[in-house]
């Protein structure tokens, strides 16, 4: 396999681990103010927020890698 795919393909995995992980935070916000819990203790929801974007630097960095490896091919003659 070429890495540049293994590589694209843990980003778009960790891009939609991140998605999950925001939305079970927001949720967990909301039941907060109903005082229940979905994570039962075991995260905080900015504990998951943290995760989400420790995940996305991840996934910026790759697709900033992929635009700068896009324009030096095309700015080649």
């Amino acid at each position: 396999m070429n890495m540049t795919l293994i590589i694209h393909l843990f980003a778009r995995l960790f891009f939609f681990v991140a998605l999950g992980l925001l939305s079970v935070a927001i949720i967990e916000i909301l039941a907060n103010f109903l005082d229940y819990t979905v994570l039962r203790g075991s995260y905080s929801a900015g504990r998951s927020i943290e995760l989400s974007a420790a995940l996305l630097v991840f996934v910026i960095t790759v697709l900033l890698r992929q635009i700068r490896d896009g324009a030096t091919t095309q700015s080649s003659p």
